[in-house]
């Protein structure tokens, strides 16, 4: 594959009909059957997972999240346009979660996270942003495909947040995986081939990956109703995630850790009006 430095200039209304909804029906877990006794739907909420390394509430509602505001440096990488899909459990049936907030962070091509103090980072914010989901729940975020770090497998954090006013309601935090022959592909591209380590571990071997969720009755294997679908592009790779809340569960646990071999945990954390809200 060979991937340029930009993804051609698409209107959101292309984006979301190229990642439409015949492919979003594919997706491995957007409707799980569970076992007998776990549950009474057909449909199981989606694994909460640890917040991880480096929740930052930066406050800044953007698509692109590839750009640096410090410096207007451009992260390198594999353009990745990613489509997340929010929805709800309502009496067993899935219905959009409109009017959510969703932010997705994760390292870039070199394994490091922005504005850590431990990643000598502080004050750089490329690879962070939110959305609000929109009538159908969904957020579409462009940003390059993550490099590792030891101890996890490739992965995106998320956080969905709900507000009454200035009051934060509702906090849901997960993380999504990658294709692991997919992602061989790709890591043979630069940067990901300059790396002087190889990385140590994949979705067999991550601790989180193969965990459960704390929130639900997913007891192991989370990370598997979590994998993202992957398309490859002539220009770019295009990922399609969901995320299925089941909101009379509460919020996730606020955790930090659950790193690997990263140091330190997740950063601070906000709860008032992200800007740019929409009224309620």
């Amino acid at each position: 594959m060979r991937f340029p430095r930009t993804i051609p200039d698409v209107s959101r209304r292309q984006a979301f009909r190229w990642l439409g909804a015949a492919a979003m029906g594919s997706l491995p877990f957007s409707s799980r059957v569970p076992l007998l006794g776990q549950s009474a739907c057909e449909t199981v909420a989606s694994p909460s997972l640890t917040e991880g390394p480096y929740f930052v509430d930066e406050d800044m509602n953007r698509s692109d999240i590839r750009v640096d505001p410090a410096d207007g440096a451009v992260s390198a990488g594999v353009p990745l346009l990613m489509k997340i899909n929010v929805s709800k459990l309502v009496d067993c049936t899935k219905k959009p979660l409109t009017g959510a907030y969703v932010d997705i962070w994760h390292c870039d091509a070199a394994g490091v996270y922005s504005d850590v103090s431990a990643q000598n980072s502080v004050g750089r914010k490329f690879l962070r942003g939110y959305l609000p989901t929109d009538r159908q729940g969904n957020v579409l975020f462009t940003t390059v495909y993550p490099g590792w770090y030891q101890g996890r497998a490739v992965h995106i954090h998320s956080k969905i947040r709900m507000f009454d006013g200035e009051d934060q309601t509702y906090e849901f935090t997960s993380q999504f995986f990658f294709d692991e022959n997919f992602t061989d592909d790709v890591y043979t591209m630069e940067p990901y081939n300059k790396r002087a380590t190889s990385r140590d571990t994949r979705n067999t071997n991550d601790g989180i990956y193969n965990g459960a969720s704390s929130l639900g009755s997913i007891a192991s294997q989370a990370g598997s109703y979590l994998m993202l679908k992957m398309t490859k592009y002539a220009d770019y790779v295009a990922a399609e995630g969901s995320m299925i809340v089941d909101l009379s569960l509460g919020s996730s646990p606020d955790q930090s850790g659950g790193g690997g071999g990263m140091p330190g945990g997740g950063g601070p954390g906000g709860g008032g009006m992200p800007p740019g809200a929409p009224p309620a």
